[in-house]
Formats: structure tokens, sequence, C-alpha cells
């Protein structure tokens, strides 16, 4: 059944605000209230096939059926939807562009994709509109995504793996000037929150890994070698105050186990040893403990300003 037809099969309760869609036309064929009137259902049928008993402001009860009522909500919320291909038109305003992914690794073959990342940044006017502005900008078919420049700042100061890396990116396809104002202050993002970001989310994946190797006694190689990726790079994070993108050192072994020719216990040894090392990293870390929300700040309040 399409989904239009089953939800008109659903009762309305009582209580529920609705819109008329049709003139209700009285004996004499004049019409006594026109479509688009908002009412409340005071009584329910018990199947769609007889009428609801709308109650109007004024006190008047007349009887409607399901195809004749709108819910007001739905109308509501469907009142606020951007016009068909506004969205699509906010690519203008991409300010950054970037590869990240397996390419920006260097642990990419014949059959990697591209993966672009970047940040548009809207005019006012749209932030002000009754549509606002979406945080993300998705390009399923072509692997992109743009983030609004509020939305990645955020993320960047939480020390997100992807974000971070689109700052850091040796692959950069094209960059206004405020991109590389931005590129110009990126340490301000890193802080000690790595460890917590970085630390966490490869435990929580290395735990459903195992989970795998229990179950059906294999694993996903490339999610494994991303992972140990992560570490490395939040390792270095820590140690250096900037984050590796280009794999040189442990390519060959990452590449080795993406193709699975490591076994899990090799990968998870190697993976012990990598979490120890980000231990101690993150002791001895000169990064300070909380990123530079004062400098992001002002950098995001100087960005809207310079498109209003």
């Amino acid at each position: 059944m399409e989904p239009d037809k089953l939800l008109n099969t659903l009762i309305l309760p009582v209580g529920t605000k609705v819109v008329t869609r049709i003139d209700l036309i009285a004996k004499d064929l004049q019409v006594r209230r026109e479509k688009g009137a908002v009412g409340t259902i005071v009584k329910s049928p018990t199947d769609n096939s007889h009428a609801y008993l709308i109650r109007f402001p004024d006190g008047a009860e007349h009887p409607f059926r399901r195809g004749e009522l709108s819910i007001l909500k739905e109308m509501q919320r469907d009142g606020f939807q951007p016009p068909e291909g506004a969205f699509e038109k906010l690519t203008q305003f991409i300010i950054y562009k970037c590869i990240v992914g397996s390419r920006a690794y260097g642990l990419d073959n014949e059959m990697s994709d591209i993966d672009r990342r970047g940040i548009y940044l809207p005019p006012a006017e749209l932030h002000w509109s009754l549509y606002g502005v979406p945080e993300q900008l998705d390009m399923p078919e072509s692997e992109e995504c743009y983030f609004e420049i509020q939305k990645f700042l955020i993320l960047a100061l939480k020390a997100n793996p992807n974000i971070l890396e689109c700052l850091f990116t040796p692959l950069i396809e094209f960059k206004s000037d405020l991109a590389d104002e931005l590129l110009s202050i990126r340490e301000c993002f890193l802080s000690k929150i790595v460890y917590q970001t970085y630390n966490g989310y490869v435990l929580s994946q290395f735990k459903k890994l195992e989970q795998d190797v229990r179950t059906t006694g294999s694993i996903k190689w490339k999610h494994a070698m991303h992972l140990l990726r992560l570490l490395l790079a939040g390792i270095e994070i820590l140690n250096e105050g900037y984050v590796p993108v280009q794999i040189s050192k442990h390519r060959e072994l990452l590449l080795e186990i993406k193709a699975g020719q490591k076994s899990w216990d090799s990968i998870n040894s190697w993976r012990l040893e990598l979490h120890k090392e980000f231990d101690e990293a993150k002791q001895r870390s000169k990064l300070p403990e909380r990123p530079d929300y004062q400098k992001a700040n002002e950098f995001l309040i100087h960005a809207r300003r310079s498109v209003t």
C-alpha cells in the first residue's frame, strides 16, 4: 500500500486539530464554511468509511470524511519546506572543497572512490528566512558532503576526525580567501580532546569487531585498518600538534590489513600497543586541554559578517 493511502487508513484521535480540504455546502447550495477552516475532532469513527465530527471555533459542529481533512501539524510542517530545488542552489556558496578518505591517506587503489568534503557559507538572508539552511549538503551519488560553516567549526572543536582531516588534507581542490584564513588558524582546534574522541571511537568499534570474530569468524578488514590509522593519527596529533593525513611510515602494514593478510590476533595485539602509546602521548602532550573556542567564535562572526 502506498504511504499516503496507508496514513489515510489510520483513525485520527479526538482532539486532533485539522484543516478542511473542501467547502462545506448547505442544502441550498450556499457555501456554509470555506475550505481551509481549522477545527478540532470531537468524535472519531470506528473506521474511515464513516465521518469525523469536527467542532469549529464558533462552536458549530459538522461531519467530514477523512479524505476531506488534513492534519494541521502536517500542513504547518509542509508549509515550511523550502521551494523545490532551493538546497541544490546552495552549492554556489561553497568556500572550501577538499579530498579526504583513502586517496588523501595514500591508501587507495583503482577501486577507491573520491570522497570530497568541505564548507559552505550561505548569506545572512537565507539564515533569516523561514526555511533556514541545512547543516550539511549531502550528495551521495558523487561522494560529496559540505557542512554549513558553524556546524563544521563545532565538529572541529569536538575533534571530529573527519573534520580535522579536512583542515589538514594535502588535497585541496578549492579554497576562498576566507577558507585560507581558516586554514591559517587550524591549530586552534587541536587539544587533548583528541584523545577522548579518537580513543573512545576506536575502543567501541573494536568491541564490535571482536563480536564479529566470535559470531562469524570474520571482520571488515578495511574498517579495522582505518581504526588503527586513527590511533596512529591520534598519537601524532598529541605528540606533534599536527594532523597527519598522508600515511607513510605504516602504509604497507595498513594495506596488508586492508587486504585481509594479517590475522585478527596480530591486529588486536598492535591495537593494544597503540592504545598504550596513545596513553603515554596524552600524558606528555603540550596541547591545551581544550581548543581555542574564542578564536573559533571570532572567525565565525567574521565569516558571517563577510556575507551579510
